[in-house]
């Protein structure tokens, strides 16, 4: 039987197997439905299963303030509020060091608004550095399935260039001044690879 492609070019057996090596030999991207967050939470896990690190999502402290009971197997929360600001997303204990993090992505292509960082977030990156932690932030950039761990003292100087009327840290400094995280199967995320390197410049 005679298969034709679309265009009417006719299908030959070695056109797919020489596809099927290429698509094999390609980088992988990881589960594109997921979010940064869900990857690192799933990355975490791999690490705390087989003994390499113990790290974790911080809870958001919540009040509870109202709570509607429409039947007596379930309950829907009407009105909560914030307890206090919430500081990073992730810390934990790795190699004995304290790691502390934050994790943002963004569609924009070249740069990262400074914008999705709070002032009491990069306060407490701050004070986590000045007791000696090692602290970072992991940014994706989701138009090209791109991930960086950037050192926490980069964000500080592009902060403070705020007040110079900066909205953004340029795509090209992150590269050259963060680590490239590239998706793996397990972990899916292997950002301790770049932490390894980046703990390397600062002992």
């Amino acid at each position: 039987m005679a298969i034709r492609y679309p265009g009417g070019r006719l299908f030959h057996e070695s056109d797919h197997s020489a596809k099927k090596k290429s698509v094999s030999s390609q980088v992988i991207y990881g589960n594109r439905g997921m979010s940064l967050e869900q990857e690192i939470n799933a990355s975490n896990q791999y690490y705390l299963t087989h003994g390499i690190a113990v790290v974790h999502k911080k809870p958001i402290p919540v009040q509870i303030v109202d709570v509607n009971y429409p039947k007596r197997s379930a309950a829907v929360i009407k009105e909560a509020y914030f307890k206090t600001p919430s500081t990073t997303d992730y810390n934990g204990v790795y190699k004995g060091k304290y790691i502390d993090f934050e994790a943002k992505e963004t569609k924009n292509k070249t740069s990262f608004p400074l914008k999705n960082f709070h002032e009491h977030q990069v306060q407490h990156m701050r004070a986590c550095v000045a007791q000696g932690g090692i602290c970072f932030t992991i940014i994706k950039f989701t138009q090209t399935q791109e991930i960086f761990l950037l050192p926490a003292r980069v964000l500080f100087d592009y902060w403070q260039q705020q007040a110079t009327g900066r909205k953004s840290i340029p795509k090209q400094a992150i590269i050259q001044a963060g680590y490239a995280i590239q998706y793996h199967i397990n972990p899916t995320v292997p950002y301790l690879d770049a932490v390894d390197k980046f703990m390397a410049t600062i002992q």
